[in-house]
């Protein structure tokens, strides 16, 4: 290949949205992933030299003006896996209303951000394979789990080994409805997995898988199985010291009857709840809310009640500067 002008144009820019995730999915620890509707929106524009930002909403004070921005890095990554030695500036536009540090999949959808906007900025016949933008996005993530949903939508199931992982695409039920309640503090992802023990019992091994394999079934044919479907041995009950509030609003909602889980590393509580029941979720957190104790009498939420989009990130506008 030769320059980067052979394949890129300068003041060309890419729009992309990109939802929200969250990994583990109760007992789906490292392999399920769900996409949750709400976006961020990430716009690349090519320049001769240089990094230009625009930055907006959530997280937009705190992280870098550099290259060490992760849309930026995962642009490159993109660009250097088309076999790009050379390389242009790069302006990015970021709405960001995915909050950072709650477990929401903010760092996921950075990652495929960059990567597919960067890959969609590329002449056709120099774009990556939707294959390979996967492997780049998961790569730089470190889990497939956390970007497999934010590229296909919908529920997916990821496995295998980095270079070589693999994903599947799963329509959740339209009768599934999200409620988030997102704490006011956050917990590191690297906090929350230093938490984990080497090693678990092999009860609670096969106890977790059964527990997998019925919430596939439950969040595609029967959401009525996702209260005892979500239950989960490998990871929120050691996390569970970096959140004590978020631990105690998903016993609250779980012993009212409500699917709660911890999304991702924490410390977002997540209901999957039957449409129906989505109104008395959002009650049962008002309602925790209100009576707190000395250890969360500071903690605020904020609650959302989202969709599972069937679509991953998408462009939204290709305009020419």
């Amino acid at each position: 290949m030769g320059t980067w002008r052979d394949v890129l144009t300068p003041g060309e820019s890419i729009e992309v949205e990109v939802p929200a995730s969250t990994g583990n999915v109760g007992p789906g620890y490292d392999s399920l992933g769900l996409a949750l509707g709400h976006y961020d929106t990430v716009e690349i524009g090519v320049l001769e030299s240089g990094l230009e930002f625009e930055l907006h909403g959530e997280g937009c004070e705190s992280v870098p003006r550099t290259e060490d921005h992760l849309v930026v890095r995962c642009a490159r990554a993109a660009w250097a896996a088309a076999g790009l030695a050379d390389q242009p500036g790069l302006r990015v536009v970021a709405h960001n209303r995915i909050p950072h540090g709650r477990g929401m999949g903010s760092s996921a959808s950075c990652a495929v951000a960059g990567v597919v906007a960067a890959n969609a900025l590329l002449a056709e016949s120099a774009r990556l394979t939707d294959r390979q933008v996967f492997q780049v996005c998961a790569a730089i993530e470190g889990h497939p789990d956390n970007v497999a949903p934010s590229l296909h939508g919908g529920l997916t199931i990821s496995w295998g080994e980095p270079g070589e992982w693999e994903s599947a695409p799963v329509t959740v039920h339209d009768d599934v409805v999200p409620v988030v309640a997102i704490p006011n503090y956050e917990v590191s992802t690297a906090l929350a997995r230093s938490l984990l023990p080497a090693q678990v019992e092999h009860r609670a091994a096969a106890v977790n898988a059964g527990r997998a394999a019925l919430l596939v079934e439950a969040l595609t044919h029967r959401p009525e199985l996702l209260l005892p479907a979500t239950a989960d041995a490998l990871h929120q009950p050691f996390r569970a010291p970096a959140m004590p509030p978020s631990a105690a609003l998903v016993s609250y909602l779980r012993d009212r009857g409500h699917a709660a889980l911890i999304s991702g590393a924490g410390p977002t509580v997540l209901a999957l709840a039957p449409s129906a029941d989505a109104g008395r979720v959002e009650a049962a957190i008002t309602d925790f809310a209100a009576h707190p104790d000395e250890e969360r009498e500071h903690v605020t939420w904020r609650v959302l009640r989202l969709t599972v989009p069937r679509q991953g990130a998408r462009v939204v506008s290709h305009p020419k500067q």
